[in-house]
């Protein structure tokens, strides 16, 4: 029985992966809709897993591995493959992605710029598994985050038709843009709450409370739109808190 009890967070983090590599195969074979559901099934597996080490006390230096391991393929290379399709698109004219036909040039080597994505997600997951400060918090975006945000890209295409999402999956200049920007705030020096509950006590859990209550808003009003708003949500409260903070202790 302990052993079982020992191997259901691993499990649970296997479920993640595996989520990430079928994004993966479906966002390569141009369904990027499919691919930013199967990522959005795999944060949830990562949610339970480390919700499931906890209640069970099945913490292992084997689960804080795999779980980095699945994290990067998941939140790394698969928000990574949905941009790569939408930079691809503009770069060469076709939805239809064959990598045995890519002839990179001068003139078309931008798509190279999905690699930040991947590089600084392992970077984020690196220093992470080394940082004594990210305990109880995280120092920069944690990359389920920034993954999401890629995600919600061809939901909120598919089931809203956002105006303000089609320029930006049309302009390259734009989607450029947003791929620097949304890695830099992975490796940012920008502490950032966890959504870690220890205890159900409001006073120790305000402001996890308070994103909970103002996501559910976001999202009963704008629905897939609501993702975007969510991140920047969640970031908005993270640099709220620390002038808080700031103040309180000056």
């Amino acid at each position: 029985m302990n052993i079982i009890k020992r191997n259901i967070p691993n499990t649970i983090t296997s479920l993640n992966l595996a989520m990430g590599c079928c994004s993966i195969f479906f966002s390569l074979n141009g369904d990027v809709k499919t691919g930013a559901i199967l990522i959005i099934f795999a944060s949830i597996f990562d949610f339970f897993d480390g919700m499931s080490a906890r209640l069970l006390k099945a913490y292992s230096e084997l689960g804080k591995q795999l779980d980095s391991l699945a994290d990067l393929i998941s939140f790394g290379l698969a928000p990574t493959c949905i941009a790569f399709f939408y930079l691809h698109k503009l770069v060469f004219g076709t939805d239809e992605i064959s990598l045995s036909t890519i002839n990179l040039n001068i003139d078309n080597s931008i798509i190279l710029l999905v690699l930040i994505i991947p590089i600084f997600s392992a970077l984020r997951l690196a220093k992470f598994n080394i940082d004594e400060r990210q305990t109880d918090s995280f120092i920069g975006m944690p990359t389920p985050g920034n993954a999401i945000l890629w995600a919600s890209i061809p939901l909120i295409l598919n089931y809203s038709e956002s105006e303000l999402l089609q320029q930006l999956t049309n302009n390259i200049y734009l989607l450029s843009g947003l791929i620097i920007l949304s890695s830099s705030i992975l490796v940012a020096e920008l502490p950032m709450f966890s959504l870690k509950f220890k205890n159900l006590s409001f006073n120790n859990n305000k402001l996890r409370f308070a994103f909970i209550g103002l996501a559910i808003i976001e999202i009963i009003i704008f629905r897939f739109s609501s993702i975007p708003l969510i991140i920047i949500s969640y970031i908005s409260l993270s640099i709220i808190n620390i002038i808080f903070k700031k103040q309180h202790q000056s």
